[in-house]
C-alpha cells in the first residue's frame, strides 16, 4: 500500500511539474544583440513617460529614451506594455530586457530586481506663484495658506499629517488645480511637480517651486536580479545619454518644463 501510494504520488508530484509554467530567464547582453532586439516594458498609463497615441502606438519619454538605447545597441525595439502590479514580475521572469515607467529605486525592489544609475528624477514638492514667500515645505503649515490639490490623492496623506494648519481646497483634476493657482485662488500645490509642466504652460503666470522639495525620488531601469552584463552597459549608455543632454532634451519634449532637479552624470558607478 505504502509503495503504491508513492508510487502514484511520485507520478502527480512529475504531472505537476511538467505543467507548470517554465519561467524564462534573463537575456544576457549577447543573447540581446545576438537576437537583434531589444523588449522593452512601458506603462501607457502614466502619460508623458508612455500613452497612446491616436495610432494605439505607446509613445513617450519612456519610449523615446528606449528608442535611442536601441540604436546604440543596433537593434530594434520592441514596446511591451506593462502596469504598475506586472512590470517587476515581468522583469523578474525574462519577459522583457528592463523596463522603465517611473521606476522609483528603493530596497524593497532591490530584493527582487536590480537597477541602473537613475535614468531620471521626480520632485515631490511644492509649486507655488513668484512673489510668494514660501522657502521651505514646512512653511505651509499656516492657517493663512492655502493648498489646492486633487480630491483622493496621495498627497492628502502628507499634508494631513505635516501640514495640519493649512486650509485645502480640493479640486476634481490637476488641470482645475493649476488653473486656480494660476488665477490666484489658492497659494500653493504639493505633489510631484515634473507631471503637471503641461498644465503649468498654458497659463502666462511665472511659477516658482520651492526651494527645498519634500523629497527626491530616483528613478532608474529595472533589471533582472543578476543580469550584470546588460546593467554594466545601460548604466555606461545612460552616462552618455545624460553627459550629451538627450535626457533633459528628451524630458522638456514631453513634459514641456526642464527636469526639475537633473541627473548630474557621473563616471563612478
Amino acid at each position: 500500500m505504502l509503495k503504491s501510494l508513492s508510487r502514484n504520488l511520485a507520478i502527480i508530484i512529475a504531472a505537476i511539474v511538467m505543467l507548470a509554467p517554465v519561467l524564462g530567464e534573463a537575456r544576457t547582453l549577447d543573447e540581446i544583440l545576438s537576437s537583434k532586439k531589444l523588449v522593452v516594458g512601458v506603462n501607457p498609463t502614466l502619460p508623458p513617460l508612455g500613452k497612446f497615441n491616436e495610432k494605439n502606438e505607446i509613445v513617450g519619454f519612456d519610449v523615446d529614451v528606449s528608442q535611442k538605447l536601441a540604436d546604440m545597441l543596433g537593434v530594434k525595439l520592441e514596446v511591451v506594455k506593462v502596469g504598475s502590479p506586472d512590470r517587476i514580475p515581468f522583469v523578474a521572469s525574462g519577459k522583457i530586457d528592463f523596463v522603465m515607467g517611473a521606476m522609483t529605486r528603493n530596497p524593497k525592489r532591490a530584493k527582487i530586481i536590480d537597477f541602473t544609475v537613475p535614468a531620471h528624477t521626480e520632485v515631490f514638492g511644492v509649486l507655488t506663484t513668484k512673489g510668494k514667500p514660501y522657502k521651505h515645505w514646512k512653511d505651509l503649515n499656516d492657517p493663512k495658506v492655502k493648498l489646492v490639490q486633487v480630491r483622493g490623492t496621495t498627497p492628502l496623506k502628507f499634508i494631513k499629517e505635516n501640514v495640519p494648519n493649512a486650509e485645502v481646497l480640493l479640486l476634481d483634476n490637476y488641470p482645475d488645480v493649476i488653473r486656480a493657482l494660476a488665477q490666484g485662488r489658492g497659494d500653493a500645490m504639493i505633489d510631484v511637480i515634473d507631471f503637471v509642466g503641461e498644465h503649468m504652460n498654458k497659463h502666462k503666470v511665472e511659477w516658482k517651486v520651492v526651494e527645498t522639495p519634500v523629497s527626491i525620488y530616483y528613478c532608474a531601469l529595472g533589471v533582472a536580479k543578476g543580469n550584470t552584463s546588460l546593467r554594466d552597459w545601460l548604466n555606461v549608455a545612460l552616462f552618455e545619454l545624460h553627459r550629451d543632454g538627450f535626457i533633459d532634451k528628451t524630458w522638456k519634449k514631453w513634459f514641456g518644463i526642464d527636469m526639475i532637479y537633473s541627473v548630474k552624470p557621473s563616471p563612478y558607478f
